[in-house]
């Protein structure tokens, strides 16, 4: 069942510069210390599990299959953060746990998230809320946007090497003006949200600490959505008046994590 509002944790001053610059950084606790605790513990569950040979940068979607992580996405503490931005309406489309091991974790070229759903949404109005699991810095490679840029979103791509890079195309470098960029420099538990239209990337993780998020993704239920074959949206909160959160949290998809796991980028 969905959940239903509590209260914003945004000001309107918040929500005004979110709006206009494309990004906001959250520098409160999002979890109470044994929610927050609870979540790093699963996931390091989860890292202990990974096959030897696979790249912890990559754990596309696990909520797929993992669906204790919904405790944590439909939390809200997370949604409360979300409405201001999006309504009162809100599906989950994806989650990501983006781990960059020290000393190897790969660079993620610049990029929008938009450039690659392409026509899944009318309008793009995606929100993304960046949880740290762990410190995240420019030193481990911390996420870096370009404000100001979420009024395009389908910037013209260049290939880069994958054995260096978490995903094969970048951004153009004369559309990145990097004289904007803003690294989103965050302590476990505290989280960054941003456009799916913004412009964004990070450095490699040559430190000797490791730099883990949890990207928790939504959109509006009122967003005309392209379904995909591949995909399951989840009704987080209110109303789905289009019918088109098919998404159980209580059921396991494994066939649809296999296909993204061969098929979809993923990073940040």
């Amino acid at each position: 069942m969905a959940h239903t509002a509590t209260q914003s944790r945004l000001t309107p001053e918040q929500v005004a510069f979110y709006n206009r610059e494309g990004y906001l950084k959250f520098e409160e606790p999002v979890f109470p210390q044994p929610k927050f605790d609870g979540l790093k513990n699963h996931f390091e569950d989860m890292l202990a599990k990974l096959p030897s040979d696979a790249r912890p940068e990559g754990m596309d979607c696990p909520h797929f299959v993992d669906t204790q992580l919904f405790e944590w996405l439909f939390a809200d503490e997370v949604l409360d953060l979300v409405e201001p931005l999006i309504g009162p309406d809100i599906a989950l489309f994806a989650s990501h746990f983006i781990c960059k091991p020290k000393g190897n974790g790969k660079r993620v070229p610049w990029h929008e998230d938009s450039a690659y759903w392409g026509k899944t949404f009318d309008p793009m109005n995606v929100a993304t809320v960046w949880l740290a699991i762990d410190p995240s810095t420019p030193e481990n490679g911390c996420m870096n946007v370009i404000a100001r840029t979420h009024s395009n979103g389908y910037s013209d791509y260049d290939p880069v090497d994958t054995a260096t890079h978490v995903f094969g195309t970048e951004v153009k470098p004369h559309q990145v003006d990097k004289t904007k960029s803003v690294p989103m420099i965050l302590q476990p538990n505290q989280a960054s949200i941003h456009h799916a239209k913004m412009i964004h990337g990070s450095e490699a993780n040559t430190s000797n600490i490791r730099r883990c998020g949890y990207t928790m993704r939504y959109i509006s239920t009122h967003c005309k959505y392209q379904p995909h074959f591949n995909h399951l949206i989840y009704l987080a909160r209110g109303k789905d008046p289009l019918g088109n959160c098919k998404g159980d949290p209580t059921q396991s998809y494994e066939e649809l994590r296999r296909f993204r796991q061969l098929h979809v980028k993923n990073g940040h």
